[in-house]
């Protein structure tokens, strides 16, 4: 795919997340799709996923655990078969009630029409306040 496709595919990825459709969003991935947050042990779904179905333990633990009050893909940058997406969110963690906020970059890497890998970078220590 072009770079301007590459682009369209991760906003509808985000569009799919912003939509509460999990599902549609996991059918976007690769079977051995690699995903990696940071941020363990005090971020609750943070880790290193491999596979669709480890993906979705991933989404179900970020449902449980935070709550987002605002998510903003804010700028897409794309070369080759990467995507880098710059953004900010802001929540709460819902066992401890404390807020979180955090600009973050996420990098999709593409392949065959599905993201073979992904990897978030953010504020871990702040993160980690709202959860601990």
């Amino acid at each position: 795919m072009s770079d301007h496709q590459n682009v369209k595919f991760v906003q509808n990825i985000y569009g799919l997340f912003m939509e509460g459709d999990i599902a549609g969003l996991l059918n976007q991935f690769a079977e051995n799709v690699e995903w990696e947050t940071p941020g363990a042990p005090r971020v609750p779904y943070a880790g290193h996923f491999r596979g669709r179905a480890a993906v979705a333990k991933f989404f179900e633990l970020l449902g449980k655990t935070a709550e987002f009050a605002t998510f903003e893909p804010r700028e897409f940058l794309a070369e080759g078969d990467r995507v880098v997406v710059l953004g900010h969110y802001a929540g709460t963690g819902r066992s401890t009630g404390r807020r979180f906020e955090t600009d973050w970059v996420m990098v999709f890497t593409i392949s065959g029409g599905k993201v073979t890998k992904f990897k978030e970078y953010f504020d871990t220590a702040n993160l980690g306040e709202a959860f601990t």
